[in-house]
């Protein structure tokens, strides 16, 4: 099912300099508001990953990129996930219309290793989504 939003071109701008560039370590994206269009909401250097969870609002739907770096004894590695971060306390139609939203961008950003959906903090903490990138999984 798909709401029929467009995907802004800056979106996969943002994805190309994170991706290729590396001119971001991750960058967020919502529905502007008039709800017809996905757009760059930020872009950060930041490689703290206490900086890139602060910027995923509490009460807000919002997708993203991150570029995780880690290492886990043979050498270091970097895989894209995205998130599509959905909390408990958001409006319900606010989760309705990011659910129905997500493939018009998940289908533009070619290249990412590994989804993570996430309704609280504890499903975005560095662990869980670091053992969610080494499997794979979404």
């Amino acid at each position: 099912m798909s709401s029929g939003v467009a995907v802004n071109d800056s979106c996969l701008d943002a994805f190309t300099g994170l991706k290729l560039k590396h001119t971001a370590k991750y960058v967020v994206y919502k529905l502007n508001d008039s709800n017809d269009e996905i757009v760059v909401d930020k872009t950060s250097e930041a490689t703290d990953y206490d900086a890139f969870i602060a910027d995923l609002p509490e009460t807000e739907c919002r997708w993203a990129v991150y570029d995780l770096e880690y290492n886990k004894g043979e050498g270091v590695r970097n895989k894209i996930l995205f998130i599509a971060w959905s909390p408990d306390n958001a409006k319900i139609k606010n989760k309705m219309l990011y659910a129905s939203s997500k493939d018009a961008l998940r289908k533009k950003l070619v290249g990412i290793a590994a989804e993570v959906q996430a309704t609280d903090f504890d499903e975005v903490a560095y662990e869980s989504v670091l053992d969610k990138a080494m499997r794979g999984t979404r």
